[in-house]
């Protein structure tokens, strides 16, 4: 069975930046994020995470894991 342990960075581990996005753009983010039951931030996250994953440029410590042995 597999099980991927995620990654979940304290605050303190966070680095805060400047996004500028179009106001219609972060409207309809806040309503994903709203329907997923996710802060904004959490759901920018989420993204980011699953599109460096599907890219291959992020992995989750199992498989490292899983590559290394």
């Amino acid at each position: 069975m597999l099980t991927l342990e995620l990654y979940t960075p304290s605050m303190s581990e966070k680095k805060p930046f400047v996004l500028r996005i179009a106001p219609e753009k972060l409207k309809a983010l806040e309503k994903w994020a709203a329907d997923e039951f996710r802060s904004t931030n959490g759901q920018i996250e989420y993204i980011l995470d699953q599109a460096l994953r599907k890219s291959g440029r992020w992995k989750t410590k199992q498989e490292d894991t899983d590559i290394t042995g």
